[in-house]
C-alpha cells in the first residue's frame, strides 16, 4: 500500500477500512540465502538495503521478541553526524544523508525533524578540541557552527550563563542534526523489506549455530532449525551472548544506559543540547516532554530496567545548565542494552567463521547510525568487501592496533 496524503483523505471518507497490515507474518522456510538475525534498526535496515540496493529477496529477519521491543524504540532519538575521526566521521555523515531522503525513500512518515543539535563547551582547552572537531566535520562535507556564549545567550536564554562551576563559553552547532521517530524507523525499515519479499519472523528466537568444517549453514531456533549460505548477526546488546553460541568471544560489555521522559510542556527546547561539562543530552517531543539522558550504569547487565543512582546523576547534569528542568515531573524511565565496545566505535566486519558477519559495538551510536549501518552492511554481506565509508571499522583492530578512539571511553563507565 502506497501512503500519501490523498490515501489518508480517502481513508477518512470511507470508515478507514482499507488500511492493511504493515508487514506480514510468514513462517519461516526451510532455507535461505542470508539470515539475519536481530530485528531491530539495523538488521531491519540491513534487510531493506540488500533488497533495495542489490535485489536480493530470499532473506529472513529472525527477531526473538518483536518488532521494535529492543534498543531501536529504547533511544533518545538523537541524528547527528559531529564525530571527528576519519574512521567514523564519513559513515555517520553518509548515515545523516540517508536520513535525509529516508521518508521519501521507504514511503513512511519517520517524523524526521532536523531541528538541530547543540554541545556545550565550558573551557578553552574544550574550545579548542571543538574548533578541531567542527574543522574534521567541514573537510568531510557535514556541516558546523560555532557559537559564542554572546550567540547563545540570544537563541538561548534559558540556560544558566552565571554557573560558576560550569561556565558556558559557547557551543558547536550541527544544524543538519536532530531527532527521528524511533518506533517509525523500526516500522517504515519493516515495511519496506517486507514489500520487496524479505520474510519478518516475530518470537523466532536463535539458540545455536550449525557450523560444519569452520563454515556456518545455519541456525537453531525457537521455530525450528533454519539453513543458510550467510547468516548475519545484528543484536546490540545481546551480542556477547549469541556469538558466545558459535563459540567467539567478542571485544565488547553489555551495559543498561536510561532514558527519562518528563511530563509534557509547552515548547521550550528548539533542538537538540549537550552539557559539555558532564554528560546530559536533552531534547524536547512532539507531545511536549523533555527526552533526556547520561551515563551508562557502571556494571554489566542485560536487564532493561533503570535504577536510582543513575536518575540522580543524569538530573545532576541537567540542572547544571538548565535549572528550569528541575519544575518538571518525570513521567518515565527505560533502559536499552549498549553493546560497549573497547574503543568506543562500532564494527561491521566477516568472522573468522565462513558465511557468518558481525555488525555491533555500536556504544552511544547505534540510533542515528542506523540507515548507514544498514546500508554498509548490506554492502559487505552482498558484495564481500566492506563499504568504503567502514573500512576501518573491523573485528581485528585491537590486534593491529588500529584503534578508532574517538572519544576514549569505550566500555570504562568510570571514565564516561
Amino acid at each position: 500500500m502506497h501512503y500519501s496524503a490523498f490515501r489518508i483523505f480517502k481513508e477518512g471518507l470511507t470508515g478507514n477500512k482499507g488500511w492493511k497490515p504493515v508487514w506480514r507474518e510468514p513462517e519461516p522456510k526451510a532455507e535461505y540465502d542470508i539470515v539475519i538475525i536481530g530485528g531491530g534498526g539495523h538488521g531491519l535496515s540491513t534487510a531493506y538495503y540488500l533488497a533495495k540496493e542489490h535485489g536480493l529477496t530470499n532473506i529472513a529477519v529472525l527477531e526473538k521478541g518483536w518488532i521494535g521491543s529492543g534498543n531501536v524504540g529504547r533511544n533518545t532519538t538523537i541524528i547527528r553526524s559531529n564525530y571527528m575521526l576519519p574512521g567514523n566521521q564519513p559513515f555517520y555523515e553518509l548515515s545523516m544523508k540517508l536520513w535525509e531522503g529516508l521518508e521519501q525513500d521507504f514511503n513512511y512518515n519517520a517524523m524526521v525533524s532536523q531541528r538541530s543539535i547543540l554541545n556545550l563547551f565550558h573551557s578553552d582547552p574544550q574550545r579548542d578540541a571543538f574548533v578541531r572537531r567542527a574543522n574534521a566535520m567541514l573537510m568531510s562535507g557535514a556541516d558546523a557552527e560555532l557559537a559564542s556564549a554572546e550567540d547563545l545567550r540570544k537563541e538561548l536564554p534559558f540556560l544558566d550563563f552565571d554557573n560558576a562551576r560550569f561556565p558556558i563559553k559557547g557551543g558547536l552547532f550541527q544544524r543538519r542534526g536532530g531527532t527521528v521517530r524511533h518506533d517509525a524507523v523500526a516500522w517504515g525499515y519493516a515495511r519496506g523489506a517486507d514489500s520487496r519479499g524479505v520474510d519478518i519472523l516475530q518470537n523466532c528466537e536463535v539458540t545455536g549455530f550449525d557450523i560444519e568444517g569452520g563454515t556456518v549453514c545455519g541456525v537453531q531456533t525457537s521455530r525450528g532449525p533454519i539453513r543458510a549460505k550467510k547468516i548475519a548477526m545484528c543484536v546490540a546488546g545481546s551480542s556477547g551472548r549469541v556469538a558466545a553460541m558459535a563459540g567467539m568471544r567478542l571485544p565488547i560489555e553489555s551495559h543498561v544506559l536510561q532514558a527519562f521522559v518528563t511530563e509534557g510542556l509547552k515548547p521550550t527546547l528548539p533542538g537538540v543540547i549537550t552539557f559539555g561539562a558532564g554528560h546530559f543530552y536533552v531534547s524536547q517531543s512532539d507531545k511536549g516532554g523533555l527526552v533526556f539522558g547520561g551515563d551508562i550504569d557502571g556494571y554489566n547487565s542485560y536487564a532493561q530496567r533503570g535504577n536510582l543512582p543513575v536518575v540522580e546523576d543524569v538530573c545532576e547534569g541537567g540542572m547544571a545548565i538548565m535549572p528550569m528542568i528541575g519544575r518538571a515531573r518525570l513521567l518515565r524511565s527505560w533502559g536499552g542494552l549498549m553493546d560497549m565496545s573497547m574503543d568506543g566505535s562500532p564494527f561491521i566486519d566477516a568472522t573468522h567463521i565462513e558465511g557468518l558477519y558481525f555488525n555491533g559495538g555500536w556504544c552511544y551510536g547505534g540510533f542515528k547510525a542506523t540507515p548507514a549501518s544498514g546500508f554498509c552492511y548490506a554492502h559487505l554481506l552482498a558484495m564481500g568487501t566492506p563499504h568504503p565509508v567502514a573500512t576501518q571499522m573491523r573485528l581485528d583492530r585491537f590486534k593491529t592496533g588500529s584503534l578508532i578512539d574517538e572519544k576514549g571511553v569505550g566500555n570504562q563507565p568510570n571514565l564516561h
